[in-house]
C-alpha cells in the first residue's frame, strides 16, 4: 500500500515538474513569438516585392536579407517585452493573459524590462547593418508600439486599436526600406495601407472573444464601449475601405489585385451573413479565424509573385 502510494507521490511530482516551463518557452511568451513570426511574413512581402521592383539579386544581399529578419523579429520582441512589462496589472485581471510570465513571476519585472531594451538596442544595430532606412523604420514601429499605443491610448480611448495598428503596419516599409529609401513608392505604400486596414476588424474579432477580459480591466475596446453592433458596422465599414485600397496593387499585377480583393469581399460577405445568423462569439471566432487566413494568403502571394520575378530576372 505504501508503495503504491509512493508510486502515486512520484508520478505526481513528474507531472508537476513536466509543467514547469523552460526559460526558453518564459522568454517566448515574454517577446510573443506569435506576433513576431506574422510581422516577419509581412516585412518579407516588401522586401522581396522591393528587390524585384528594383532588380536586386538576394544571393548578392544575402547578409541584408539576414539583418533584416532577425533585426525585424528582435525589435518586435522588445515591444512585446515592453508591452508584457507595462500591462501586468491589466494582464492580471484577464483570463487570457494571467499565465503570462510576467503576471505569474516566472520573469521578473527588472528582466524583462532589460530584456526589452537589449532586443530593441539590438535589433536596431542589426537593421543598421540592413540599412540606416530599415532602422529608423524598425524604431519608428517600437516607438508606436510602445508610446502612443501601450502607454497612452489602449487604457483610454476607443480608438487604441488605430493607433496600434500604425505599428502593425510598419514590417513592410522595414523590409522595403532594406532595399530603398523610396517608402512612398506605390507598391510599399499598398502595402502598408492593406496591413493598416487589415487590424481593425483583425482586433475587433479578438475584442468581442475576449469582451469579458477587456471589461474586467477596463480596457475601452469598441465591444465594451460601444457595444456590438457599432462593433459591426466599424467592421463593415473598414472592410469596404480594404476592398478599396487592394485595387492599387493593379498597377503590380492583376492577379495580385484579384486575390486581395476576393479575399477581402468574402470578408466582408461572411461579416454580414455571421452577423444575423450566429452566436456573436462563433461569429467573432469564423472572423478572427478568416482574417489569420487572409493576411497570410495575401502576403504569401505577393511573396511568390515577387520570388518568381526575381527567378526569371537572373536564374531562367
Amino acid at each position: 500500500m505504501r508503495s503504491h502510494q509512493k508510486t502515486k507521490n512520484t508520478a505526481s511530482q513528474h507531472i508537476v515538474m513536466d509543467e514547469t516551463p523552460t526559460w526558453s518557452k518564459i522568454i517566448a511568451q515574454t517577446i510573443k513569438t506569435g506576433i513576431i513570426k506574422s510581422n516577419l511574413i509581412t516585412m518579407f512581402a516588401g522586401l522581396a516585392l522591393a528587390m524585384y521592383t528594383y532588380k536586386v539579386n538576394p544571393l548578392d544581399e544575402w547578409l541584408a536579407v539576414i539583418c533584416a529578419i532577425i533585426g525585424t523579429g528582435a525589435v518586435i520582441g522588445g515591444a512585446g517585452a515592453f508591452n508584457n512589462w507595462y500591462d501586468r496589472d491589466i494582464d492580471a485581471k484577464m483570463k487570457r493573459t494571467q499565465k503570462r510570465p510576467t503576471v505569474t513571476g516566472e520573469i521578473s519585472p527588472n528582466m524583462t524590462l532589460i530584456l526589452s531594451v537589449v532586443l530593441l538596442v539590438a535589433g536596431v544595430g542589426i537593421l543598421f547593418v540592413a540599412s540606416p532606412m530599415a532602422a529608423l523604420l524598425g524604431f519608428i514601429g517600437w516607438f508606436l508600439y510602445v508610446v502612443p499605443y501601450t502607454m497612452w491610448t489602449k487604457r483610454h480611448t476607443v480608438y487604441n486599436t488605430e493607433v496600434g495598428s500604425l505599428s502593425g503596419a510598419m514590417p513592410p516599409l522595414i523590409g522595403w526600406g532594406v532595399v530603398s529609401n523610396d517608402i512612398f513608392h506605390p507598391a510599399v505604400i499598398s502595402l502598408f495601407i492593406i496591413s493598416l486596414i487589415w487590424q481593425m476588424p483583425h482586433f475587433y474579432a479578438i475584442a468581442i472573444r475576449k469582451m469579458e477580459d477587456y471589461r474586467a480591466a477596463n480596457v475601452p475596446m469598441l465591444p465594451v464601449a460601444k457595444g456590438l453592433h457599432r462593433t459591426y458596422v466599424m467592421t463593415n465599414v473598414y472592410l469596404v475601405i480594404l476592398t478599396i485600397c487592394c485595387i492599387p496593387l493593379g498597377f503590380l499585377s492583376i492577379g495580385l489585385m484579384l486575390v486581395a480583393m476576393i479575399l477581402s469581399v468574402c470578408w466582408l460577405v461572411m461579416n454580414i451573413y455571421g452577423y444575423r445568423k450566429k452566436d456573436p462569439k462563433k461569429w467573432a471566432n469564423i472572423l478572427f479565424v478568416y482574417s489569420l487566413l487572409h493576411m497570410v494568403i495575401l502576403f504569401s502571394t505577393v511573396i511568390i509573385y515577387a520570388v518568381i520575378g526575381i527567378y526569371m530576372e537572373f536564374y531562367a
